[in-house]
């Protein structure tokens, strides 16, 4: 690994950690020529999935662009960065071995996730995903929502304002 100071390719590791899961490894190194730490990041290669989008394109899956679209859901909700960094190498553990995978696919996995995690961020991803054209399609998938919810058996959800 070359210094991105002075160019020389003498360094040694100082720590190691692993995040994401155990698939990416950081790395802080020091410099012997200048003397300068920097950090590196090791991310296992995996065999790239190609998204086939709705217009038929293909694209190859960008992780960091899934997991803006994921933190734009989540944004000012109770869900922390380990929460959607959970969230998005599940997603990419699903897709493992898959050569081709559809954006419904995508977003079908992502909803699933964001579901149990956090209702509105469902939402907010979903009123994306499925592209609601107004407010009807709101109320369907809140509806669509509400009807399961109600129908849980397990009385785990407290009414609200019922006291």
């Amino acid at each position: 690994m070359k210094c991105p100071f002075c160019r020389c390719d003498n360094d040694r590791v100082i720590e190691t950690r692993t995040s994401d899961d155990g698939f990416l490894i950081r790395r802080r190194r020091a410099c012997q020529s200048c003397g300068r730490r920097y950090t590196t990041y090791e991310r296992m290669e995996i065999v790239t999935v190609r998204v086939v989008k709705r217009d038929g394109t293909r694209v190859p899956f960008d992780r960091d662009k899934f997991r803006q679209g994921v933190e734009r859901a989540c944004w000012k909700r109770p869900v922390r960065e380990a929460q959607i960094s959970e969230l998005v190498a599940s997603v990419e553990t699903a897709l493992e071995g898959e050569t081709e995978v559809s954006t419904q696919r995508i977003g079908e996995l992502a909803m699933e996730h964001l579901r149990k995690l956090d209702e509105i961020a469902y939402i907010r991803f979903a009123s994306v995903y499925q592209d609601f054209a107004n407010v009807q399609d709101f109320a369907k998938a809140l509806q669509s929502m509400t009807s399961e919810n109600s129908g849980a058996a397990d009385g785990s959800r407290a009414d609200v304002g019922g006291e």
